[in-house]
């Protein structure tokens, strides 16, 4: 029976890349906003022989991760893998300033669609799955209050789940890639020299050992 692997966040940086990376081994299902992305994606996966199914979605309404869940449940009945990429960047802003409308959505998506991802995506995984969440410490750093505090909190929903199932399953596995020419980098590092950076392939071939690692055999 083929693999399967969900990646929320897959339009494109490290998500894509990720899904490259695992799709001759797994058939992936790719969730996104940005529709062609998400058909370049599938075009470079099918292109190298293997299968995708793309779901065009936005990860902070309900409705759409319950039909997403549902959907994968009636097809494959359950999940191997779930790697969650998916991020919201708030502009860098002193905390004292920070915009109301951008704090509200960085919880949001940050936050509140990842704890509901959770709960969906926890029966698919089932005993043997494996979750993986990637960390970006900037929690503290100046100018970063409202990206650092709900990418913080993201992290510890992940950790505080990964303590919970260490012994019945699914694995959960928190990573740190290094940095990487994202466009979620380009907003905190405009000028930044982008050839000093890791891609995201890179990144994605160095982490897939530790992704696979303990994941359904």
């Amino acid at each position: 029976m083929t693999k399967t692997a969900l990646i929320t966040g897959a339009s494109r940086g490290l998500g894509a890349a990720l899904a490259k990376a695992l799709a001759p081994t797994h058939h992936i299902i790719a969730v996104g906003k940005t529709v062609g992305a998400l058909e370049e994606l599938d075009d470079a996966i099918q292109a190298a022989g293997g299968q995708a199914t793309l779901a065009p979605m936005d990860i902070s309404i309900d409705e759409a991760m319950q039909q997403l869940c549902r959907g994968i449940f009636d097809r494959w009945g359950s999940l191997d893998l779930w790697l969650h990429t998916a991020i919201h960047a708030a502009p860098l802003a002193p905390a004292g300033h920070i915009g109301p409308k951008d704090l509200a959505k960085s919880m949001t998506v940050n936050i509140e669609a990842t704890s509901r991802l959770i709960a969906y995506v926890s029966p698919l995984l089932g005993q043997t799955g494996k979750a993986v969440f990637f960390n970006d410490p900037r929690g503290g750093d100046q100018f970063f209050g409202a990206y650092g505090a709900t990418k913080a909190a993201q992290i510890a929903l992940a950790r505080s789940w990964a303590a919970e199932t260490a012994k019945t399953g699914p694995r959960v596995d928190v990573l740190t890639p290094a940095p990487m020419p994202t466009a979620t980098r380009a907003r905190f590092y405009p000028g930044e020299d982008r050839n000093a950076l890791s891609s995201p392939a890179d990144e994605a071939a160095r982490l897939l050992p530790a992704i696979l690692e303990g994941a359904t055999a």
